[in-house]
This record gives structure tokens, C-alpha cells and sequence, in this order.
């Protein structure tokens, strides 16, 4: 990275250069006509989402996960003790088909990492439940995955990081209203 030290209109001067910046610069030369703005916020969230999907995806890979046992799992510990929940409930939270939802509980019963019990509140229902093992898997690969996402914000001090927090909120309002609720492996 390259110090810039001119003021460069937005009245902030001695910030680091990024390809950003490079990329807006180019863009506004070839294209005068448009207005590039929405780079300098944009192509900045889409890189460091490359960035959060790879720490994502070490964290994961180191504790023997795969995204969607992480979305499965973390569903059932954020539940609460007893860690459970129905399979409709992991549907919702999960966004995913009543199949591809069964597929999933199948293949996590058999890594051992949740079980089956019948619902005692409904003779055709089963609830879903993290074993100590699915319990301990979650929890290790959670906070690893926290010690990276700290390490990504490190640039932030902590008001920083809230005031991003909440610029991204007001953001994502609209977005999320559509949205019905899915983790997403984000714990």
C-alpha cells in the first residue's frame, strides 16, 4: 500500500491507497461520464467477503466442518439448552428444502454430531438435538472463527467497528425485510 498525502476531495489526506482506489482512479479516466462512486463502498464488500469466506472456510476446515454443518449446528447451540429443535425449525433458519434438510440431519447423525429423539409434544414429530461431540465441534470452530473475524477488523478501532456496524445495518434493512431469517455461517 501507497500513502496518499494530497487531500483528495472527500477531506480526509495521509490515508492508505488501496486497489480500490486504483481501480475508481482508472474507471474515471476511461469513464468520465459515470459516476463510480458506489465502488469505493461495493468493491470494498465484495473483497473483503473473499477475504471472511476464506477465513470462514479455514475455520471450518480445520475443525472437520463443511459450511452447512457449521449453519446446521450452529442453529441447535444457539437454541439453547437442550440444543434442539425440529427439523421445520431447522428449515427456517437454515433456508433450505424439507429434503436437502433431512439429507443434512442423516449425514450429521452419522458423523455422530447431532441425534434423533421423538418429539414427546407430537407422536409424528422428532426433534434434532447436538450431541456433546456436535456441541464441542460448533463451539471450537465458532471461536476460531471469531479470532479471524477479529483479526480482519484489527485496522478498526472498537467505535469504528461499531460505527461500520451500524452503516452496514441501515444498509441491509431493506434487504433483510425480504429475507426470512437464514444463518448463513455466520454462527
Amino acid at each position: 500500500m501507497t500513502l496518499q498525502h494530497a487531500d483528495d476531495g472527500d477531506g480526509r489526506a495521509d490515508r492508505h491507497e488501496d486497489e480500490v482506489d486504483r481501480l475508481v482512479a482508472a474507471w474515471r479516466v476511461e469513464r468520465p461520464e459515470l459516476d463510480v462512486a458506489p465502488l469505493q463502498v461495493l468493491s470494498r464488500v465484495s473483497r473483503l467477503a473473499r477475504h471472511l469466506d476464506r477465513a470462514r472456510r479455514t475455520s471450518f476446515a480445520e475443525h472437520s466442518l463443511e459450511i452447512w454443518e457449521f449453519d446446521v449446528l450452529t442453529a441447535l447451540r444457539r437454541a439453547g439448552e437442550p440444543y434442539e429443535l425440529s427439523p421445520g425449525a431447522l428449515l427456517r433458519a437454515t433456508l433450505v428444502t424439507s429434503g436437502t434438510m433431512t439429507n443434512r440431519i442423516d449425514r450429521l447423525a452419522a458423523a455422530g454430531l447431532v441425534r434423533r429423539r421423538p418429539d414427546p409434544e407430537d407422536r409424528r414429530g422428532v426433534l434434532v438435538s447436538l450431541t456433546d461431540t456436535g456441541r464441542e465441534r460448533v463451539d471450537g470452530a465458532f471461536d476460531d472463527l471469531l479470532r479471524r473475524e477479529r483479526d480482519l477488523l484489527a485496522a478498526l478501532g472498537e467505535h469504528e467497528q461499531q460505527v461500520l456496524a451500524d452503516l452496514l445495518r441501515t444498509l441491509l434493512v431493506p434487504f433483510d425485510a425480504d429475507d426470512t431469517g437464514a444463518s448463513g455461517a455466520h454462527g
